[in-house]
């Protein structure tokens, strides 16, 4: 299998981090797994998973019926990346250098030397840093969307 990047993000991780951004920039009070799926080409069943463990972990609400869906629980300002990669990979443990998870190294000095450390240091600070309110639109812009404060605390 190969691939053109480095860092790899599961699938699943993918679903997630792109559905709630589409999820925070759509003006539908709610956006169903179709809608989802025919903007970004992703199985609507495994789609549907995905939002599930989302809603469970109380960052999404759901409601059914004709013009049932997905909506944020929160304001977008309030969910980070790392809120939603921890709901989809667990929680993120800082450790040594080791790619393959060994806790000693069988060598005096780690032959990565300090990069992995320091790529995993700065994807943690953009996970930290980033929220969905990030990739809103500019609420001076034409796509101009807002909602309501009351309604993420249905």
């Amino acid at each position: 299998m190969s691939s053109n990047s480095v860092v790899h993000i599961s699938e699943m991780l993918s679903l997630a981090l792109h559905s709630m951004v589409f999820i925070a920039r759509s003006e539908k009070e709610t956006v169903s797994v179709k809608d989802i799926a025919g903007e970004t080409g992703y199985s609507e069943n495994h789609l549907a998973k995905v939002l599930q463990r989302l809603v469970k972990a109380g960052l999404l609400k759901s409601a059914r019926g004709p013009k049932g869906g997905f909506s944020l629980k929160r304001k977008p300002a309030d969910i980070s990346f790392l809120d939603i990669y921890e709901v989809i990979e667990g929680k993120i443990l800082m450790g040594g250098c080791c790619p393959l998870g060994q806790a000693k190294c069988p060598f005096e000095k780690c032959i990565f030397g300090d990069t992995i450390s320091s790529i995993n240091k700065q994807f943690l600070n953009y996970l930290k840093t980033h929220t969905l309110e990030n990739f809103v639109p500019d609420l001076t812009g034409a796509n101009n969307i807002v909602k309501e404060d009351n309604i993420y605390n249905q």
